[in-house]
C-alpha cells in the first residue's frame, strides 16, 4: 500500500526522482478546524476551538526526511461559545494571553508508523512551557481540484490528548480538575492545497 500511495504521489504532485524537497501546502480555513473538548465538573464535555493560526507544512510520504509540520495557534481566538468563559481562559487562571499569546509545535521529524498514518515528533509550546511531543496525523486522501486546474487537495486528520497541567494551564483554585478537567482532547482537522 505505501509503494501505492507513494506512486499516486509521484503522479499527482509531479515528483522527479531528481527533486529533494517536498512541495510546500497552503492551508484552506474555510474547511480546517482546531477544535478540542474538555469536562466541566468531570462530566460535561464542553466543545472549543481555535480560529486563528498559521500552519506551514512541507510534506510528502515519499520524501518523510525533508518533510516538516509548524504550527501557530493565535489564543486570543479561542471559542468556546460563550464569550465570559472564552475571557477567563485568556485570563491568568489559565492561557495568561498577556504573557503568553501563542501555542507553537514545531516538528524535527515525521515518521510513517502505519498505512496512512505518521507521527511528527517535535516540541510543544503552551504558556511559554516547551515539552517534547509526538503529534499523530492520518492522510485522509488527495484529490485533484475540481475547480482549480493543476491544484491538488490533501486532508489530514489528528487526534489526541493533553494533560493540560503538563503545561501550567490552571492556577489557583483551577490546579484541581473539579470544574475544569485535566485531559484535553484535541481534534484537527486540515485541509490544504499546492499548486502544482
Amino acid at each position: 500500500m505505501k509503494l501505492l500511495i507513494a506512486s499516486t504521489l509521484t503522479v499527482l504532485l509531479g515528483f522527479s526522482p531528481i527533486q529533494l524537497d517536498p512541495p510546500t501546502w497552503n492551508i484552506d480555513k474555510t474547511h480546517t478546524n482546531i477544535g478540542f473538548t474538555v469536562k466541566h465538573f468531570q462530566i460535561t464535555p464542553v466543545r472549543g476551538a481555535f480560529t486563528d493560526y498559521d500552519v506551514d507544512l512541507q510534506f510528502s510520504p515519499d520524501d518523510l526526511e525533508n518533510s516538516s509540520l509548524n504550527v501557530t495557534i493565535d489564543v486570543n481566538s479561542i471559542d468556546t461559545d460563550n464569550e465570559r468563559r472564552d475571557g477567563h481562559l485568556k485570563s491568568e487562571d489559565f492561557f495568561n494571553v498577556a504573557e503568553f499569546s501563542t501555542i507553537t509545535f514545531a516538528s524535527q521529524s515525521i515518521e510513517a508508523v502505519g498505512e496512512n498514518q505518521f507521527v511528527a515528533k517535535g516540541e510543544l509550546t503552551i504558556r511559554d512551557v516547551t515539552r517534547e511531543f509526538e503529534l499523530p496525523f492520518t492522510l485522509l486522501g488527495l484529490v485533484e481540484s475540481p475547480f482549480q486546474e493543476g491544484v491538488t487537495v490533501a486532508a489530514f486528520q489528528s487526534e489526541f490528548q493533553i494533560d493540560r497541567m503538563d503545561y501550567e494551564v490552571g492556577q489557583g483554585d483551577f490546579v484541581a480538575d473539579l470544574v475544569v478537567g485535566h485531559e484535553v482532547d484535541v481534534e484537527l482537522l486540515v485541509e490544504v492545497n499546492a499548486e502544482l
